[in-house]
C-alpha cells in the first residue's frame, strides 16, 4: 500500500509541461479575433450601405456602367 502511496505521490508533485494549447491557445485567440474584426470591418467599409433603420426613400439605382 505504501508503495501505491509513493507513486501517487511522486506523479501529483511531477512538474506540468506545456501542451500546445497552453503555449498558444491565447495568441491564436487574439489573432482569430483580429483577423475576424479586420475581414468584417472591410467588408462592412468596402459596401455603400447607407446605414438606418428603414431603407425607404434611401435607396437609389446605381447607374449601369459598360
Amino acid at each position: 500500500a505504501r508503495g501505491i502511496q509513493h507513486t501517487a505521490i511522486r506523479q501529483a508533485h511531477r512538474k506540468h509541461e506545456p501542451s500546445f494549447h497552453d503555449k498558444y491557445g491565447t495568441m491564436i485567440l487574439l489573432g482569430g479575433a483580429a483577423m475576424f474584426s479586420a475581414v468584417w470591418g472591410y467588408v462592412f467599409t468596402g459596401l455603400n450601405i447607407e446605414w438606418g433603420f428603414s431603407p425607404i426613400g434611401r435607396v437609389t439605382p446605381k447607374e449601369w456602367r459598360e
